[in-house]
């Protein structure tokens, strides 16, 4: 009877939020986006992909593991393998989110995405990121553009 296996839901991390930052680059995640268990930590990412600039995106453990699954069916000789392991592993750490619901943004990396006293926080359904809630602003423009095409994708 040890054995019993509870089930827990998913979490999707939906919706918008824009929390403040404090001095100590506290920011809080919202209660429907928070882990279960107090010892699951999310991975940061300094993510350079938006044309507007970087920001930061948060896997949790499941997500994290895909990436790195992903990352390791690279060919060996395919030279993009060593720069992804290389910019993600030195771009990125894990964090937990302490009693009071938050997570502390390490500064290099809250500097590098020009987050300051405010913080917008962007549900991907599977993930989320933390962005500068102007250059956040940016990105909801292009995405709003490309969305016509992009949910032809899902007829």
């Amino acid at each position: 009877m040890g054995d019993e296996q509870t089930f827990e839901p998913p979490t999707y991390y939906n919706s918008l939020y824009q929390h403040g930052v404090d001095e100590k680059r506290r920011v809080q995640i919202p209660a429907k986006w928070r882990p279960a268990k107090p010892e699951v930590e999310f991975t940061l990412i300094l993510w350079p992909k938006a044309k507007e600039g970087p920001c930061l995106r948060v896997l949790p453990p499941k997500e994290m593991a895909e990436l790195m699954r992903d990352i390791d069916a690279m060919s060996n000789g395919d030279p993009n393998k060593v720069v992804l392991k290389r910019f993600i592993g030195t771009e990125s750490i894990q964090v937990s989110v302490d009693k009071a619901g938050r997570i502390c943004l390490p500064e290099e990396m809250a500097k590098a995405a020009g987050i300051k006293d405010q913080a917008k926080l962007v549900g991907l359904l599977d993930r989320f990121e933390i962005w500068n809630p102007e250059r956040f602003e940016a990105v909801k423009a292009s995405d709003a553009v490309m969305a016509h095409e992009a949910f032809k994708l899902m007829e």
